[in-house]
């Protein structure tokens, strides 16, 4: 097999939740405001949206969206040039011109605007929609009920608990992550300059990751630790640099669209 890369990517900017840090990891106190971003990246092959974000309309009126309880508490803070779709036109796209829409998982600060993108393939992690229609009690507020309704007639390809190289080519490499979620996926992006992982929710921030502490909240905490170590062997050997979608600080040192990794 010959390798390629894709030719660009980038870090669609994004609204922000601002929560207790404890819901994001033990032994930490106070609030923090985290990115929920998606990228999109280019390919010979095809144009390719890792995660959806939240929800359009969510941005603008999120106690309609969610309740008034969870609104306050998820502290959505955006404009609506910050939605999905209007992030892809920003950069000179139509929305029907995204061919592939990978989705780290169904959580609705991830896939709330999957619905923006009826033409393309859906690809979900193995276990992920059933979980998604069926969660476990304590993971059931992630889920929205009409995202998943929405999406319901799209074109799913379900990653069968294996890593799926998308083009055959080693530059976009969907990596399975179960632990979060059932279904879980990272993504490798192999660009001509550096190579990216980007976690999804399979690490939500930089101290998780250094001290291999798992989410308070996850389906399987066993597996979850797994995938948190496999993202670490994974960038030591290939020299790749981890994007943690949900840390301030990763989002902080690397740069959002307009700007474009090549």
């Amino acid at each position: 097999m010959s390798l390629g890369f894709a030719r660009k990517m980038w870090a669609l900017d994004c609204p922000t939740l601002t929560v207790d840090s404890t819901s994001l990891m033990y032994g930490l106190s106070g609030m923090v405001t985290i990115p929920m971003p998606s990228f999109l990246i280019e390919h010979p092959r095809g144009l390719v949206l890792f995660d959806t974000g939240i929800a359009p309309e969510a941005i603008t009126d999120p106690v309609a969206m969610y309740g008034q309880e969870m609104a306050d508490g998820l502290g959505i803070g955006g404009t609506p040039d910050q939605a999905v779709d209007k992030q892809v036109e920003a950069l000179g796209y139509k929305t029907s011109d995204v061919t592939h829409v990978i989705a780290s998982h169904f959580h609705f600060d991830h896939a709330g605007g999957t619905h923006l993108f009826p033409d393309a393939k859906h690809y979900a992690g193995a276990g992920e929609l059933a979980f998604a229609r069926f969660p476990t009690p304590i993971a059931a507020f992630c889920y929205m009920p009409d995202q998943i309704a929405r999406t319901a007639g799209f074109d799913w390809r379900e990653v069968p608990g294996c890593d799926l190289d998308l083009f055959g080519d080693g530059s976009l490499v969907l990596l399975s992550m179960p632990g979060h979620t059932p279904g879980e996926l990272s993504l490798k992006v192999r660009l001509a300059s550096r190579t990216f992982l980007l976690t999804g929710d399979a690490v939500h921030l930089r101290k998780a990751l250094e001290l291999e502490y798992h989410f308070p909240i996850d389906w399987d905490t066993r597996v979850a630790l797994d995938s948190l170590r496999r993202i670490k062997r994974i960038a030591e050997a290939e020299e790749a640099t981890i994007w943690i979608t949900h840390d301030p600080d990763d989002w902080n040192d690397h740069k959002p669209a307009p700007y474009c990794y090549e």
